[in-house]
């Protein structure tokens, strides 16, 4: 083992040796982890409790050096006109490891709960009885309106049940939910439902897009 600017005992109570180095000045007979930091060791500097928590690795870094350079011949002219390999790294963010994190942060016993800033669509519009019954001329209207307006929208239209449209709607977590059924109508326009609340509301066809605005402000 050759290793350097260790820090080893001095054979005295309450004192260590600095810098020194392990096959030069010492030669070690076992090499150990001896020890293994755990939640509540006393921090050596101030002696404050240690706390551990669970961490993702989201992105890393590695210096690839001139490896890849080398084998692809990859070079460029330095200020003399020398050629010289470039010196490269590997720099990577994990897409699905995001994704995780936010799951992990964002969720409730239903499904995902998505804050804006990254949802794929902020609405999710479901129509009740599918796009063949009346709620279903107005679902498409809707549709339009809010795509005309720069508002993404997840269209469900399949005519499922509604218990299966609303759990699929939960699982997937988009910001705000509207859903048009005969009801909904009758109740004077669209229901819409944040995922985060409990409550919903109805709210009127021409004015759904300005409110649909402000609750997407008022998200996180």
């Amino acid at each position: 083992m050759s290793s350097p600017n260790l820090v080893a005992g001095a054979n005295e109570e309450g004192w260590h040796l600095l810098g020194t180095n392990a096959g030069r000045d010492w030669q070690p007979d076992v090499v150990a982890d001896i020890v293994a930091a755990d939640d509540g060791d006393g921090c050596s500097v101030c002696g404050s409790p240690l706390r551990t928590e669970r961490g993702v690795e989201v992105g890393n870094i590695f210096k690839l050096g001139t490896r890849f350079a080398d084998a692809f011949e990859a070079t460029y002219l330095d200020p003399d006109g020398n050629s010289k390999p470039i010196v490269m790294g590997s720099y990577g963010i994990g897409v699905g490891r995001l994704l995780a994190c936010i799951a992990e942060e964002h969720h409730d016993e239903r499904g995902l709960r998505l804050p804006v800033a990254i949802a794929p669509y902020p609405v999710h519009l479901t129509v009740l009885r599918g796009s063949d019954s009346a709620a279903g001329e107005v679902a498409e209207r809707v549709y339009g309106s809010l795509e005309a307006s720069g508002i993404g929208v997840l269209f469900d239209d399949r005519g499922e049940r509604p218990g299966v449209q609303f759990a699929d709607a939960d699982l997937i977590g988009l910001p705000v939910r509207l859903t048009v059924s005969e009801r909904s109508l009758k109740a004077g326009g669209i229901e819409l439902k944040r995922r985060d609340a409990d409550a919903a509301r109805i709210v009127a066809e021409d004015a759904l897009v300005l409110e649909l605005r402000a609750e997407l402000d008022a998200s996180d």
